[in-house]
């Protein structure tokens, strides 16, 4: 996600751009052995509700036997009820909610496995935890089915869940399986600061009913639609990817072109520049393929939203806020949320406890596009002495109004005690050490650095260790050490003589 910052800084966000690599995995054969999710799900556009029959196809890929499974529930941190693991700080509260206050939730009715309907329990802090006994232990390397069916409650609100003026966005809006790992599922809950998802790729069947004068955007490719009276059932499919996300609108309009053999669509409205933003989009596909790595996916959709913090990224389809003034912020993340394609998509890692990764990247990318298209106007050396200059700003007011400051990176996103410093400490900071990593390896270094962790973790859930793995192997230089030393806040940064 791209913050765009409601304090008395100004920054303007940077990023990193990808590189080539030739060994891609075989996505076909890997969509063999992990989970599929099958859905089928039917909005009720007048009600804001939405009504679903989840299956899932679930396959333990752990060494471990599991006795039960557990799923995120999102949209849990929409309830009013939700005390800790909430969605909207009180600083975003009138801005994501224009209309007063407006619930949203997720309802789980059944739960059913080989047949057999199971008990099951919502349980963690905010009942954001679905915990499901199973009917017998899932040994390791294993599968097993289960029917989730479940219904969904709305909000009228400007986020990654919810509707506003213009568009109804359903992100992170089903059960979705937690992660296991180092002896236990994670289920770190809902913040406030950045994007607390984690997920390992599966494959996605949805089928979606919904009214006909919507439009809709999707990750996925579509495989089949039909229209029955005023409704519309549209079929997608998804393989090897992370997550799965719709945007439904009475008002957008769609520019198309091609890259290779993605096909890029720009769902808009009220633009006056649809053209020359399209082809921002396939001036970004096109410079991280070059830079990192190819694009695996035939389909990317770049979707003007309702959403109050700029940008999101999901697998295939990415938020552009519609609120966004300034045509160059408006490019700049679309940029950014591209980029986020190759770091969060294809190379996933815990965006919870290690947010410098895909947010880092992602801005180190941005700014290696500007070099690659001038056309721009812009420096990465631009970008970077923004970012610095920026970055110093914020450590002097911070520290005059708290007295301290915690510059570590390597801590989970609840660890943040403000949305400005999670930003500060993980786009900015995060983007000047990609860059510093550079200064001393060189920049060919840098890209091959790049293209080897991207090669080496696609469709993985990549750790601090395997990038620094990827990039002293890339080098034949020790920088564990080094990087380190910016992760745990030892690094001292100076302003440019």
């Amino acid at each position: 996600m791209k913050y765009r910052f409601l304090t008395i800084f100004t920054f303007i966000i940077v990023a990193f751009v990808f590189a080539g690599c030739a060994n891609i995995p075989d996505a076909d054969k890997l969509s063999r052995d992990i989970s599929t999710y099958s859905i089928e799900a039917t909005l009720d556009y007048a009600n804001k509700t939405l009504s679903a029959n989840m299956e899932l196809n679930y396959h333990n890929t752990s060494s471990a036997d599991f006795p039960e499974l557990k799923f995120h529930l999102y949209p849990n941190a929409f309830r009013e009820s939700a005390t800790k693991y909430i969605a909207v700080s009180e600083v975003q509260k009138e801005k994501a909610y224009p209309n007063g206050f407006s619930e949203g939730s997720i309802n789980i009715t059944k739960v059913v496995q080989n047949g057999k309907e199971l008990n099951f329990e919502i349980a963690g802090e905010d009942s954001n935890i679905l915990s499901v006994p199973l009917d017998s232990t899932l040994r390791s390397g294993d599968w097993t089915t289960l029917q989730i069916s479940f219904d969904l409650v709305i909000p009228n609100c400007n986020h990654r869940f919810g509707y506003g003026e213009n568009t109804l966005n359903l992100g992170n809006w089903y059960p979705i399986a937690c992660v296991y790992e180092n002896g236990n599922f994670v289920t770190d809950g809902y913040s406030t600061n950045g994007d607390p998802f984690f997920s390992e790729v599966a494959n996605y069947n949805v089928q979606i009913s919904y009214p006909s004068e919507l439009v809709l955007a999707s990750t996925g490719e579509m495989l089949d639609e039909s229209v029955d009276a005023s409704t519309t059932t549209r079929m997608y499919s998804a393989k090897v990817v992370r997550d799965f996300a719709l945007v439904f609108s009475e008002k957008f309009e769609l520019l198309s072109t091609n890259v290779g053999d993605t096909k890029v669509d720009y769902y808009y409205f009220d633009d006056e520049n649809p053209v020359d933003n399209l082809k921002v989009c396939s001036e970004a596909l096109t410079t991280f393929n070059n830079l990192i790595g190819e694009y695996p996916y035939k389909q990317l959709s770049v979707v003007k939203a309702d959403f109050l913090q700029g940008g999101m990224e999901y697998p295939m389809l990415v938020y552009i806020a519609s609120d966004i003034e300034k045509i160059d912020d408006y490019r700049n993340t679309i940029v950014h949320e591209i980029a986020h394609q190759w770091w969060y998509g294809v190379v996933g890692n815990n965006e919870c406890e290690y947010a410098w990764i895909d947010e880092g990247l992602a801005e180190y990318s941005t700014a290696l596009f500007y070099d690659e298209n001038p056309q721009y106007n812009k420096t990465s050396r631009q970008v970077f002495g923004e970012a610095l200059s920026s970055y110093l700003l914020f450590c002097d007011v911070y520290r005059d109004v708290y007295d301290d400051l915690d510059t570590s990176m390597n801590r989970n996103i609840h660890k943040y005690n403000t949305e400005t410093e999670y930003v500060y400490l993980t786009y900015v900071k995060g983007v000047l050490m990609f860059d510093s990593i550079s200064d001393v390896i060189g920049e060919s270094k840098m890209q091959k650095a790049l293209k080897n962790f991207y090669a080496k973790n696609m469709y993985k859930i990549a750790t601090p260790s395997d990038l620094i793995e990827a990039f002293e192997s890339s080098t034949n230089k020790k920088l564990a050490s080094f990087i380190m030393s910016w992760l745990d806040g030892s690094v001292v940064l100076e302003a440019l003589a």
